[in-house]
């Protein structure tokens, strides 16, 4: 527990993150977590760091407290909490807190970047056939899950699109993706089929005459949650033996165009991303299969070209 002093300070810097950086809800809980550790760790250390007399040194104390405090903390994890440091010691600088922004001063660690899970078009289907749509709540998920697959939206983009933001005649959906940039995705014959159902016959009946502004519902008739997305997802994943998350249903929507003929460029607009380097690691990941595909089926070779290397 922080002091009252800390915790306005904390809270202030959490509006800071939200209102003048425009960081995502996500990350801004994040970079919460971190940050409460921090003032929570200077409170208690032998004598109190007082915050406005921190040092590079009690930075790198800090990072250090981290590892051994938690056994098997990751790399990422680490670059992740240095980045929060970082943005809590812009915004301390802004108030005149501190004088220069410590945390630049420490290395983040490099990350190797791990290719993400990737599922075939016939596991896709598998997953999405077992789904019971006689139910309100299966036709919803159905139609929430085509929608992902065939939008490539992230969870969070699914779970606060709105019904005005649904263009069903067009087959585009207006997308608010993460920073608040906003991006036009076309959907699919598939996804437009099981969304017509949803409007039609689903959702009014969890609705019923209130005015709800998101497209997807609750069995209360509230806005899904992030929650309930991943908990539905996982029965599907219990059912078919399948494993998976919510987001490899957008990883495998990107692969799949790529691999169909789609241009990186393309895709990068379509996903949202800022920068075309995220977009390329859909291209190794279909290298990485390829390669698997050629030692499945001629592992001789496979070896005999290991040992030339050699």
């Amino acid at each position: 527990m922080i002091n009252s002093d800390y915790q306005k300070l904390l809270t202030r810097f959490c509006a800071d993150l939200l209102t003048v950086e425009r960081r995502s809800a996500l990350t801004v809980d994040t970079y919460k977590g971190c940050i409460h550790n921090f003032l929570s760790w200077c409170q208690k250390s032998d004598p109190p760091i007082v915050l406005s007399q921190i040092t590079v040194e009690d930075v790198m104390y800090f990072i250090t407290w981290c590892r051994t405090k938690t056994k098997g903390t990751d790399e990422l994890t680490i670059a992740k909490d240095i980045s929060a440091l970082r943005s809590f010691g812009t915004f301390l600088v802004r108030e005149g807190i501190w004088k220069e922004n410590f945390p630049l001063l420490v290395d983040r660690p490099r990350t190797k970047r791990a290719l993400p899970r990737v599922l075939s078009v016939e596991q896709i289907e598998e997953l999405l056939s077992v789904i019971d749509t006689t139910t309100t709540l299966g036709l919803r998920d159905r139609a929430l899950f085509e929608l992902v697959y065939s939008s490539g939206l992230r969870i969070g983009e699914v779970c606060s699109l709105l019904l005005q933001n649904l263009h069903m005649k067009e087959r585009i959906l207006w997308v608010r993706g993460k920073g608040d940039k906003e991006r036009l995705v076309p959907f699919g014959p598939e996804a437009h089929k099981w969304l017509s159902e949803w409007l039609t016959e689903g959702r009014p009946k969890l609705v019923g005459s209130r005015l709800v502004p998101t497209l997807f519902v609750n069995y209360k008739g509230s806005p899904l949650s992030r929650k309930g997305v991943w908990k539905r997802f996982q029965e599907l994943e219990a059912k078919t033996g399948i494993q998976a998350k919510v987001h490899t249903l957008r990883h495998s929507f990107a692969t799949h165009l790529l691999a169909g003929g789609a241009d990186l460029r393309s895709v990068q607009e379509l996903l949202g991303h800022s920068d075309l380097a995220t977009t390329q690691i859909y291209t190794h990941i279909d290298n990485e299969q390829l390669r698997q595909y050629h030692s499945d089926y001629f592992p001789s070779h496979g070896s005999r070209h290991k040992e030339s290397n050699e």
